[in-house]
């Protein structure tokens, strides 16, 4: 089944978030904590912003097209991709908050020892991402295809796009 417009833009987004996550482990296994701490905080700023793009616009209006046949299970499937979400935020705000403590600190074993440990947790964050985002483009992504009609399909691309490039202005255009 293809994918409406904005379902089409937020599994694009999943690829480059995953170029991302791949670039963040270069870092992390370069032992670079500045480069560690800038591909971090990119992939956290961009995970959020999809996060949000879902949570605002994608989430309501597939819930709201589902006929009640389905709406148990679809209310189901959000509940579950809302409750990872809430993991990746919680895990990149810890890691974050360790990469930016080792900035002050000189002692090589102790910034070896910080960085692995962000390095197991970006690892549990791809697995569980990779699974995260099948149930999204399997389930979430195919409804909103189904459920809206073309309008409404429209209408939902133009705010999840608009959504997509709202940009923490901490982040030059040329990097986001």
């Amino acid at each position: 089944m293809e994918l409406s417009k904005g379902s089409e833009r937020l599994a694009g987004d999943h690829v480059a978030l995953d170029r991302l996550l791949t670039q963040l482990h270069a870092a992390l296994n370069n032992g670079d904590v500045d480069a560690c701490y800038a591909s971090l905080d990119l992939f956290w700023a961009k995970l959020a912003v999809h996060i949000r793009a879902e949570h605002l616009h994608l989430f309501p209006s597939v819930l709201k097209g589902v006929t009640a046949a389905g709406e148990d299970e679809t209310q189901s499937a959000i509940e579950r991709l809302r409750a990872d979400h809430d993991f990746f935020m919680h895990e990149l705000a810890k890691a974050v908050e360790t990469i930016r403590m080792l900035s002050n600190v000189a002692e090589q074993p102790v910034i070896h020892q910080r960085l692995d440990t962000v390095r197991r947790a970006i690892s549990e964050i791809k697995v569980k991402l990779a699974d995260h985002n099948r149930i999204e483009e399997n389930h979430v992504y195919q409804l909103a295809g189904i459920v809206l009609n073309s309008a409404e399909q429209e209408e939902l691309a133009r705010r999840i796009n608009s959504e997509l490039e709202k940009r923490p202005p901490r982040f030059s255009a040329n990097v986001w």
